[in-house]
């Protein structure tokens, strides 16, 4: 299935249904009166976060979304039918702004989620409803209330704990085919990866977290240059990066330092505070050098962009040092939803008594060590 991320498509909820004009007329009961009914409501459209669906692209196909018009009221009192709402079903993850006022309407991020894009038209009122002592014989009725309609634009972001960055054939396919169950391709040649992809890394038992892959960045992206910087956007949810360098290039003279400073400035081009987000220095491609010749480049490399962060040595291809990459990733993750956790404001039931202060303290979650 093709994978598409942006989509732009058209709704229309349902009219109102119009008020009907009537009057009782049957045998032996003279003058019987207004017995106009209602209308029915117009359909309102909803759209649907469903975890089965991943991609945008069936919205190329159909752009046109239109919910049921409500059916006019009928003589009797009878009230017009309502029409039915209308579901469309979008991946988890998606953004829904309106395309004229470029307004962000909402966020799907759970499966399950709901969200009202189009509001049903209001029914229209029979002339039943206008009878009074003073106006016996009402002839009012409105008409119902057309029902909305937008040009929507939508935006599908992977729901991600882990994000990949890198120059092309820097190994990102590789590493999440090794330690998931996804499977990316993988070739000797730049750019196999032209969307992104997703996997589950188990650590064990109710412990796992989603990584996310995304198309190689090249110098330039910014402003066009390979596939852009356009998938940079997947990014911006996850919790942590994971900026991957080819430690042992086929150009000698490429340097692994510079690399990083180019990814970083294409990162800070295209803003969503990715720059402000943690992230670890993994070198790929381990096995293709001795371990001294290894240590000095590593070495190098620290002191040249003057590296804070964790930095991991690994090998995609045989899996040495993922091990401990991964096990180190979901301490942290665990140690960072705990530092939510411990920030969000306590709720005291007033049926119960408040519990002692140090009971409120955070839990221990373990330190964590990167490894060398």
């Amino acid at each position: 299935m093709k994978f598409v991320d942006e989509a732009s498509i058209r709704v229309e909820a349902g009219n109102g249904g119009r008020g009907c004009v009537s009057f009782r007329r049957e045998k032996y009961i003279p003058k019987g009166g207004p017995d106009g009914g209602d209308g029915g409501n117009g359909g309102s459209i909803y759209l649907l976060a469903d975890n089965n669906i991943n991609t945008l692209v069936d919205f190329r196909y159909k752009r046109r979304h239109r919910a049921e018009s409500g059916q006019s009221g009928r003589g009797r009192q009878m009230t017009g039918r309502g029409g039915e709402d209308l579901t469309i079903l979008v991946p988890v993850g998606t953004r829904v702004f309106d395309k004229e006022t470029e307004e962000l309407i909402g966020e799907l991020l759970e499966s399950g989620q709901r969200l009202l894009v189009a509001q049903g038209g209001f029914h229209g009122i029979g002339n039943a409803r206008y009878k009074s002592s003073t106006n016996r014989a009402p002839r009012q009725f409105t008409p119902g209330t057309p029902g909305e309609q937008r040009d929507l634009f939508l935006e599908l972001i992977l729901l991600a704990d882990i994000g990949l960055l890198g120059f092309p054939n820097a190994g990102k396919s590789s590493l999440i085919r090794k330690v998931s169950s996804a499977r990316p391709k993988v070739a000797d040649y730049p750019f196999t990866t032209l969307y992104p992809n997703l996997g589950v890394v188990r650590v064990g038992e109710h412990r796992s977290f989603v990584i996310a892959d995304i198309p190689g960045v090249i110098e330039g992206a910014a402003e066009g240059a390979g596939l852009g910087i356009h998938f940079l956007k997947h990014l911006s949810r996850t919790r942590l990066l994971l900026h991957l360098v080819d430690i042992a290039p086929l150009d000698a003279s490429e340097d692994p330092a510079d690399q990083v400073r180019k990814i970083e400035a294409e990162m800070d081009a295209f803003g969503a505070d990715l720059m402000g987000k943690e992230r670890w220095l993994v070198l790929n491609k381990t096995d293709l050098i001795d371990p001294e010749d290894y240590a000095e480049r590593r070495a190098a490399l620290i002191e040249a962009l003057d590296w804070q962060a964790p930095i991991y040595g690994i090998s995609a291809l045989n899996g040495e040092g993922t091990l401990d990459l991964i096990n180190d990733l979901m301490r942290r993750l665990e140690a960072l939803k705990a530092e939510t956790s411990a920030a969000l404001p306590e709720v005291v039931s007033s049926e119960s008594p408040a519990s002692d202060p140090d009971d409120t303290a955070a839990p221990d979650t373990g330190a964590w060590h990167p490894l060398d």
